[in-house]
């Protein structure tokens, strides 16, 4: 999946050019580029598919020159995750009515590579021979409150260890209510990451979402030919703008968690960025060749290299500097960045978002 615009990580991260086409961790390759690479191992490139937005179709076989452009599928408008993931589950069910699903993120930074591809096999053996579900869940390090949270019930035993029935899940609980759940040893993060067949898809599709359901059905034979964009845009007129996990897997009674140690981190702000450096015991979280961090600690400097940065006896303090314009805030408001958006737009129009 790779057509967000991860606004939280403007200004890097624009409308025209966001964040999973962006080298964030400055590693030499952008996040998408990133997520496909960690899947050759396991997974032969002509089965790989990108489900982006039209407006990054060229950013996106630009980055992956690997790709088949026929598994380039092109949203016309972003209705968020189900009606992503149904569009691509028919059109992969339509090639092979036996085929298999892995759902990732484009955006995601994956530390433990080997262990990521472990728990993919795992998790995929188990959707392949039940009819279930399968959410990847993290084990927690810290009762975050910007993560959803998954709840297992360990009185169901799924055969297979490390994967649990799920029992509830809750979307981005209070500093209170992440603590207990943290203590408790029931929950594992959301990685929004999932597997299953694409028939036991379809099948929750049809039960929780008929009449999207309906419509993709109807439409598969004009989406597998030459008209395939015109008639996607017709559909997502008509399909609801909802997540998978509230219009499928919240519902669903067969739902499955596989839990994974991988080094995981949705990199959704700044400040989890910053939070990657630091947990590997640097004192600041520094991006840019040219930067010197003179008795400061706990900062975030993201700046094109050749950029000369000094920063003297600050704390807890984000510069960001990206397509012409420059952020400083203190780290603990970098969840306000949406709302700062908001502001410049009202201010200078969309020219620089």
């Amino acid at each position: 999946m790779a057509g967000g615009i991860g606004s939280r990580f403007w200004p890097m991260s624009t409308r025209q050019h966001p964040k999973q086409f962006i080298d964030v961790l400055g590693t030499g390759e952008s996040m998408i580029q990133a997520t496909w690479r960690r899947l050759l191992p396991m997974f032969n490139p002509d089965h790989i598919v990108v489900v982006t937005h039209e407006d990054y179709r060229a950013l996106c076989l630009e980055h992956l020159p690997d790709l088949k452009p026929e598994n380039l599928l092109c949203e016309p408008s972003r209705k968020n995750t189900a009606p992503c993931l149904a569009y691509a589950a028919y059109v992969l069910h339509a090639r092979n009515s036996e085929s298999s699903m892995v759902v990732l993120a484009a955006d995601h930074l994956i530390a433990k590579e080997s262990s990521f591809l472990d728990v993919l096999e795992k998790g995929l053996a188990f959707a392949e021979k039940t009819e279930a579900l399968v959410t990847l869940g993290i084990q927690p390090s810290r009762p975050d409150t910007g993560y959803g949270y998954i709840q297992f019930n360990r009185g169901v035993e799924s055969g297979v260890e490390g994967i649990s029935k799920v029992k509830t899940f809750t979307e981005k609980p209070n500093a209170e209510l992440a603590l207990s759940f943290i203590n408790s040893g029931d929950f594992l993060w959301n990685s929004g990451n999932f597997l299953w067949r694409t028939s036991e898809f379809i099948a929750a599709l049809e039960r929780h979402m008929p009449e999207e359901a309906a419509l993709f059905q109807e439409a598969l034979p004009a989406l597998m030919g030459p008209n395939a964009q015109e008639e996607i845009r017709r559909i997502y007129a008509m399909v609801k703008n909802i997540s998978v996990d509230y219009a499928i897997l919240e519902r669903a009674e067969n739902v499955f968690v596989v839990s994974a140690n991988i080094g995981w981190s949705d990199l959704g702000t700044w400040g989890s960025l910053r939070e990657q450096s630091l947990r590997a015991g640097e004192a600041n979280a520094l991006v840019g060749n040219r930067i010197l961090a003179l008795e400061s600690e706990g900062c975030l400097v993201h700046v094109p290299n050749n950029k000369p940065v000094v920063l003297q006896g600050v704390k807890d303090l984000m510069v960001v500097e990206s397509n012409g314009v420059l952020l400083v805030c203190p780290v603990q408001d970098e969840q306000k960045i949406k709302e700062v958006v908001n502001v410049v737009r009202e201010n200078w129009g969309d020219g620089i978002l």
